[in-house]
């Protein structure tokens, strides 16, 4: 790996605009592949990349190739995967006939279906997983906005020391061996962009109401009970284990809010990346999250009724706009 690879962000979204734009305002060679409709407003406007703790970067559009064509992966030293789950398998078969087998891929993906996807299409390549904790926000005009705090982590692999090559002012990415626990651990957190997006709130609104941190709990828990029955290793993405973290949530607002303040930082207007897909009339990572707990608690022999009820709420919700539910509408 060269010290400044050409770096294909595949799929310019929320997440892989910021990404890219970070590493492209550092001084890497970055081309975003994605929809013409997202790359017209950055060749307009450039990128501005803003965060909670005042990140205030603009890109100019000069800076970065932008492409609608995958013909531009032919070229790619290095190339980061932020489609949605569903388009993974088109994407995969792209890079499998345009990219060198010495070009790795990361995945910086929800869920743990994508990189199960990329790593049968990609076989003998250096394909890893990615654990993304923080939200962008997308605003007009070629705009994001991070919302959460958080180190992106990536697995280990053949190439060397991804991480520090990704590593830029604004992005700091860390290497670990358990990246797979991890991947679980944050899906179990993810488990609430479903409710974040059925509550109509922001997600501070949503963390400061004890009813929904119940419910949220909840949730984990029965999820957390399925992966302990399919003898699945969960690492949470907080300080704390995974078993305390329904505890905590349960906890008298007061007492949560001083806890949950030394672990994470939210902005107060974030939202989960589903509530601004269900906004947009798009369709959902549902399946990969809430679906993917139905399936393995069902082979497991484990009740999954919370993750049942919320999973159906959101293909309902996909199928008729978006709601404001209750938890109380929610609790099965």
């Amino acid at each position: 790996m060269t010290l400044q690879p050409h770096i294909v962000v595949a799929g310019a979204g929320a997440i892989g605009c910021f990404v890219g734009g970070l590493l492209a305002a550092a001084g890497h060679h970055v081309t975003l592949l994605g929809r013409a409709s997202v790359l017209d407003q950055i060749a307009g406007h450039g990128l501005t990349l803003s965060d909670f703790a005042g990140l205030d970067v603009h890109v100019p559009a000069t800076r970065l190739a932008l492409e609608t064509d995958p013909g531009c992966l032919a070229g790619a030293d290095l190339v980061l995967v932020s489609v949605k789950t569903g388009a993974t398998a088109e994407l995969a078969a792209q890079i499998a006939a345009r990219c060198a087998d010495t070009v790795p891929v990361v995945s910086l993906q929800n869920g743990l279906e994508a990189i199960g996807v990329l790593t049968n299409a990609l076989p003998g390549r250096d394909v890893r997983a990615g654990m993304v904790p923080f939200n962008v926000v997308p605003v007009a005009g070629g705009r994001y906005h991070r919302a959460v705090s958080g180190d992106i982590l990536i697995g280990t692999g053949s190439s060397g020391d991804l991480a520090t090559v990704l590593t830029v002012a604004g992005l700091k990415l860390r290497e670990t061996d358990r990246i797979t626990a991890i991947q679980w651990g944050k899906l179990v957190v993810n488990l609430n962009n479903a409710l974040n997006a059925l509550s109509g709130l922001t997600i501070l609104e949503q963390l400061l109401d004890r009813g929904w941190r119940r419910l949220m709990a909840d949730q984990m828990a029965e999820a957390l009970a399925v992966l302990a029955a399919a003898g699945i290793d969960v690492q949470p993405t907080t300080p704390l284990p995974a078993r305390l973290i329904p505890v905590v949530m349960r906890l008298p607002t007061g007492v949560f809010r001083r806890i949950a303040a030394q672990m994470i930082t939210i902005d107060p207007t974030a939202r989960t990346s589903m509530s601004y897909d269900l906004a947009a009339g798009k369709l959902t990572e549902v399946d990969a999250l809430q679906g993917r707990i139905v399936k393995l608690g069902q082979q497991a022999g484990v009740p999954t009724p919370i993750n049942s009820r919320v999973h159906k709420l959101i293909h309902r919700a996909e199928r008729h706009g978006p709601v404001m539910l209750t938890v109380k509408e929610i609790r099965p």
